[in-house]
């Protein structure tokens, strides 16, 4: 069956905020919920199908992938080089508050319970700048990111090694404390343990019993032709550590691209402005210019016009996302002489007047005073 639009599954507009993608969700989910509908698999796939919808739309970034790019976007097709999954592991870690509620009303815990199994750690951001050639031919490039890990004293228990953690007595471990009012049951946070589930009486001295740790850890990120400014390249597990055994979260790349003296790029077309003379442009003339791919002479043909463009195929960006490359274009661009010798004056003159006799006029001006 196809998938349905995102926005269709949570009925929103396009244009609705994050509150209202927020509140749609909440009704589907308290609607469709596996716990409030045994046996009915139809209420499963609608439940799966809303949570599914609502981690990209409420995600200021998946949303824009997809809004930009559909479905194919966000397996990676079209948006550069970044890859292709972008769903969390744990729908519901990406819920805040919403998850709470969802955990307090169908039993799955909430953000105590996922403390303390496997969570998945926080993905991080990293700018890099790069030159136009380096974009042209890629490059490798090393950078120092900063993150928090697992303590690898305590190995993220956040208790001495050998020391053993209590289970909390107040709240049996779950980390949360009922009150019943008749049928329904409310939770909150146990006032006990803060949610952990457990005390610790011997607290790790590398971490005061945070469970964390900063490192800096230096890597190597391969950036590939045709990168272009915008992109972003995904480092799958250098993100900051899981928590009590999750995987790490990722990093993302953000590429910068400085700009060149000389050329410049529109799409994965290379454009260089190359300055000529009077004499070049109605002669022709043959020029070198140091390309980023290499030494490449340009023809300019007799009576060329200012603004013309040399197109070569094929010698422009490679186009990150597929095949084929873009092109190299040249713009003639005819520059006006100054500070002129009184040779290049009388010549200047005498084709002046060759230019009057050519316009119908034989007697000319009068050159003297028309360029003194």
């Amino acid at each position: 069956m196809a998938k349905r639009d995102y926005y269709e599954v949570l009925g929103v507009s396009r244009q609705a905020n994050t509150d209202e993608i927020k509140k749609a969700y909440r009704q589907l989910a308290m609607k469709y919920h596996p716990d409030r509908n045994e046996g009915n698999p139809e209420a499963e796939e609608k439940f799966k199908e809303a949570s599914e919808a609502y981690s990209v739309l409420a995600d200021a970034e998946k949303r824009r992938i997809y809004d930009q790019f559909g479905f194919d976007g966000l397996k990676g097709v079209g948006r550069g080089f970044t890859d292709a999954s972008i769903f969390s592991d744990d729908i519901f870690a990406d819920l805040g508050d919403l998850g709470d509620i969802l955990g307090s009303l169908f039993g799955f815990g909430g953000r105590g319970g996922r403390g303390r199994g496997g969570r998945r750690g926080r993905d991080l951001g990293k700018d890099i700048n790069i030159t136009m050639e380096e974009a042209y031919n890629g490059v490798e490039k090393e950078l120092e990111v900063k993150r928090e890990i697992s303590c690898p004293i305590c190995d993220g228990s956040g208790s001495e090694p050998g020391r053993p953690i209590e289970t909390c007595r107040q709240c049996g471990g779950s980390g949360k404390a009922h009150v019943s009012r008749g049928f329904i049951t409310f939770a909150s946070t146990c006032p006990v343990c803060n949610g952990a589930g457990r005390i610790i009486r011997y607290p790790c001295k590398k971490c005061s019993g945070r469970g964390r740790s900063y490192e800096t850890r230096k890597l190597k990120v391969n950036l590939p032709a045709g990168v272009d400014a915008g992109n972003r390249l995904r480092m799958t597990g250098e993100g900051e550590g899981g928590y009590n055994g999750g995987r790490p979260g990722d990093l993302y790349i953000n590429i910068n691209l400085e700009e060149d003296d000389h050329f410049k790029r529109d799409g994965n077309d290379l454009i260089y402005n190359l300055d000529i003379t009077f004499a070049q442009a109605a002669l022709g003339d043959e020029v070198k210019i140091d390309a980023f791919h290499g030494s490449e002479k340009i023809k300019i043909h007799p009576e060329s016009q200012n603004g013309k463009i040399i197109r070569i195929k094929g010698k422009g960006f490679k186009n990150v996302s597929g095949w084929g490359k873009g092109d190299f274009l040249v713009i003639l661009n005819v520059i006006t002489p100054t500070r002129l010798t009184r040779k290049e004056k009388e010549l200047f003159r005498e084709l002046r007047k060759i230019e009057k006799q050519k316009e119908g006029d034989p007697d000319g001006a009068d050159e003297k005073q028309l360029y003194q």
